[in-house]
């Protein structure tokens, strides 16, 4: 527990400082190919939602191969814990801005450190309690189903509100 504990501190510090760098390299890398399908190609919702997703996708696999002899739970509690974080993400960017009628930069800072510690805080109860074990193959393959839209809507993105360029709107 006490290192698993460990764990969930340096993945939240990860994701964090991971993401926000994140929502700068595609710009930094002459907006290159490659990246922009792991990172942020514009200012949509859509694509802050990676500055979550991606980082802390990295950090299980990392967790994974050093805890899951003590921690059976551990797939399903993070694939859970990705899913919830990365979801809250417009959850919590399409509240306030129904309230404000705008969006603010800080708020959607502060959405990130939210839905990021919402996430782990989830992980970690889930890899105690073991409740989503059962869950395991499904969780992952919604977790890879949205890893595929990622890919697929960075250059293509359908014609929905959540991938508008809030930059160019």
């Amino acid at each position: 527990m006490k290192q698993l504990k460990k764990y969930i501190i340096i993945g939240i510090i990860f994701v964090l400082i991971t993401g926000t760098l994140a929502h700068f390299f595609y710009e930094w890398t002459g907006n290159n190919y490659v990246t922009g399908l792991f990172t942020p190609v514009n200012e949509s919702v859509w694509e802050h939602m990676k500055l979550l997703f991606f980082p802390m996708l990295i950090y299980l696999f990392v967790v994974f191969f050093k805890l899951r002899s003590d921690n059976p739970c551990i797939i399903s509690a993070f694939c859970f814990g990705i899913l919830l974080g990365t979801f809250l993400i417009p959850v919590f960017f399409y509240a306030y801005t129904s309230i404000l009628g705008r969006n603010i930069f800080a708020l959607d800072v502060g959405i990130f450190v939210l839905s990021t510690l919402i996430a782990f805080y989830s992980v970690y109860k889930l890899t105690l309690s073991c409740k989503l074990k059962a869950y395991t193959l499904l969780l992952c393959t919604l977790a890879a189903v949205l890893f595929i839209c990622f890919l697929v809507f960075s250059y293509h993105p359908p014609e929905l509100p959540i991938f508008v360029n809030l930059e160019k709107a």
